[in-house]
């Protein structure tokens, strides 16, 4: 699983943890680093929704595909100025 404490690496600007068969959900957390551009979590089995913390001002590319989330996508994602790659299929997403 991805821990709470991943929002403590501030000065973060990639976090790739694609196919690494991580469970549990995304941790709203990831919400408070703040020069984030890239998040990609593809092909693990994360379950849950995708936290409304996740709307980075910096956020370039978000790549979430082929997990188990579930639920609606957050309008905080509509918000990102900066975000120029977003890959959500092969989820649960309504």
């Amino acid at each position: 699983s991805i821990p709470s404490e991943i929002g403590l690496l501030y000065r973060l600007w990639t976090l790739e943890l694609s196919t690494n068969h991580l469970t549990g959900s995304i941790p709203s957390e990831i919400g408070l680093i703040p020069w984030l551009s890239e998040l990609h979590l593809i092909d693990n089995q994360l379950t849950g929704t995708i936290p409304s913390e996740i709307g980075l001002t910096y956020l370039q590319e978000l790549r979430l595909f082929s997990n188990q989330l579930t639920g609606t996508i957050p309008s905080e994602i509509g918000q990102l100025s900066n975000l120029q790659e977003l890959h959500l299929s092969s989820n649960h997403l309504s």
